[in-house]
């Protein structure tokens, strides 16, 4: 399938902040504004935590904005402030969900100097295969509903904060094998992310999550030790 065909259904605005403006006509896809202060991260944290607690027992057509309100316990005039709707509370959930595993690389590997190279290459599969249970929920029916809130240019923007991650990560491993150029470790990120979304699109059964992420550890540190 072409990169035109995947993305045939892509909607004017979404995933992540960006102001008010949405289509012609109708409400965007963007959450308002982002939370800066302490009382208003705690006030949309509320509002995910109900949005994934909604969604997991009762699906995407029981999400809305009134239900997540009553959920978590803040008003809809609140609500409204920052989500105008369920595909933009959507949107900033998964952009929540990026800027974890971002937040997670960092702390956890790049800042963690004493981890050696395979250490190292451990977390940032874990992570990164989403098999790490610190992390945001996210599923293939999430997945599925990305059409609506992303465009490509999107995806790209994940693309390059979580790669530049594992850049930053295994080029300055000063104990590896053989130095690591960024197009390899680009490529090993791509072997996981890539991995990780395609494996929620198809669901196997005949390989778990925590073997198939040990596999995929296996294959990036072939390709390290190799050159």
């Amino acid at each position: 399938m072409g990169t035109k065909a995947m993305y045939r259904r892509r909607p004017s605005h979404g995933f992540g902040y960006g102001g008010a403006a949405g289509r012609p006509g109708g409400v965007g896809h963007k959450p308002l504004k982002r939370p800066v202060q302490a009382r208003s991260r705690f006030t949309v944290q509320a509002l995910y935590d109900a949005f994934v607690r909604i969604w997991r027992s009762r699906g995407w057509d029981a999400v809305t904005t009134r239900e997540v309100a009553l959920e978590s316990g803040v008003s809809v005039g609140t609500l409204y402030d920052y989500f105008p709707n369920k595909q933009a509370l959507l949107s900033g959930y998964v952009r929540h969900c990026i800027e974890a595993l971002v937040e997670a690389l960092h702390q956890q590997v790049v800042q963690a100097d004493t981890l050696t190279w395979a250490e190292r290459l451990h977390r940032l599969v874990r992570l990164s295969c989403g098999v790490d249970p610190g992390q945001p929920y996210f599923d293939a029916e999430m997945l599925a509903l990305e059409h609506q809130i992303a465009e490509p240019k999107h995806h790209r923007r994940a693309y390059e904060e979580l790669s530049a991650k594992w850049v930053e990560a295994l080029t300055g491993c000063a104990d590896l094998p053989r130095p690591m150029s960024p197009e390899r470790a680009r490529t090993l990120f791509l072997c996981a992310w890539g991995g990780r979304r395609y494996r929620l699109l198809v669901a196997p059964t005949d390989l778990d999550a925590e073997r198939w992420a040990a596999e995929v550890e296996a294959v990036c540190r072939a390709a390290i030790e190799a050159g």
